[in-house]
């Protein structure tokens, strides 16, 4: 099972996670909410648009991402140059749960989708 919740890892977020450039916006938010779940801050920050990435980023070892809910998407489509999500993601921290909501905002950048911000 993949974090983000499909059923198999390597042919949803571990082939992007390997390389592989994501179909559009919600494919690449699933595989950064799957990079968070797993600890892979490199992958996290190499998805962020250079403008607005933090030069660092630190990640809480108590808080563990459970599950996504995709609430709904725009634009992300082959000719568009960005696209929204809107998502819930689940997590524990220190045995309490909770839920964060954010609508993203992707650009395209070299050719690659890219995690901009929250809107």
């Amino acid at each position: 099972m993949c974090p983000c919740g499909r059923p198999a890892y390597e042919d949803c977020c571990g082939s992007l996670h390997g390389g592989k450039a994501a179909a559009d916006p919600e494919a690449l938010m699933r595989s950064r909410f799957s990079a968070y779940a797993l600890d892979r801050v490199d992958y996290v920050l190499a998805t962020w648009h250079p403008q607005t990435r933090p030069a660092t980023l630190e990640t809480d070892p108590g808080v563990r991402w459970t599950r996504l809910e995709v609430l709904g998407h725009s634009g992300g489509g082959v000719f568009d140059a960005e696209g929204t999500v809107e998502f819930r993601a689940h997590f524990t921290d220190g045995g309490r749960t909770g839920v964060m909501t954010e609508k993203s905002r992707f650009v395209r950048h070299d050719g690659r989708w890219v995690y901009w911000g929250p809107l």
